[in-house]
């Protein structure tokens, strides 16, 4: 394969293809950690497998060279999530990016209401994705519209929410883990399970730990490539 520009031979095996996998930090964008890979590696061709939203932390697998061929087999992979909700109010965009409102009393909740709730969410449902996100419409992705206070109407998707546990319950705040088919939007998720409970809920953190058989067990961070390669460099 020809080098791209003037890349150092040492990281010639990024151009011809690599697959990495991160650890995305809060408040990074997915497109963020592959400006950063292009810079740090020489090399443009660089792509990921699934984006996770700023506020999201976990594993994010970026291609490079011609290891982006491979994108499309893992964004189909079965996803795990682990997170945080918070219940008994809700935010326009599912989550911290927007402030608590529609504050409501949890004190009538109990907790086998709780787990008895996540029930109906297992296995293919009808989800409708958040107005605040990447998705487009005619061509303007939804949170463009969104940000102008305009909603667009677009049509729910077959997911499937394979497990939806809750592991932990200390209200207001609920932990949760969810293993779901690509296209799932856990903030929806969230803000569909607050409605079935009648009193609302948004999300407060979010991690990803595993796109099919890759685990965020095996991730490295940013600075952890960065020295690896620094190192490479230095001969």
């Amino acid at each position: 394969m020809k080098k791209q520009g003037p890349i150092p031979d040492v990281l010639v095996p990024y151009l011809e293809g690599k697959v990495l996998l991160l650890d995305k930090p809060l408040r990074w964008t997915s497109f963020k950690m592959i400006r950063r890979v292009r810079g740090l590696t020489f090399v443009q061709k660089v792509g990921h497998a699934g984006t996770l939203d700023p506020l999201a932390t976990g594993l994010l697998i970026i291609c490079t060279g011609k290891c982006t061929k491979q994108i499309n087999d893992y964004m189909g992979m079965i996803k795990e999530y682990t997170g945080t909700l918070v219940l008994g109010a809700t935010t326009t965009t599912f989550d911290l990016e927007s402030e608590p409102e529609n504050v409501k009393s949890i004190d009538h909740i109990t907790i086998d209401q709780i787990q008895n709730t996540t029930k109906q969410f297992i296995g293919e449902i009808m989800q409708l994705p958040p107005q605040h996100s990447a998705i487009k419409k005619d061509g303007v992705r939804l949170y463009e519209t969104a940000r102008q206070g305009i909603e667009v109407k677009v049509d729910p998707r077959k997911i499937n929410i394979y497990t939806f546990e809750i592991t932990k319950i200390d209200l207001p705040n609920i932990d949760f883990r969810v293993v779901c088919s690509t296209g799932t939007y856990i903030r929806s998720l969230v803000n569909d399970f607050g409605q079935a409970l009648g009193v609302g809920a948004y999300m407060s953190a979010l991690r990803r730990t595993k796109i099919g058989d890759f685990d965020i067990k095996d991730a490295i961070t940013w600075e952890d490539l960065r020295d690896e390669v620094e190192v490479l460099l230095k001969g």
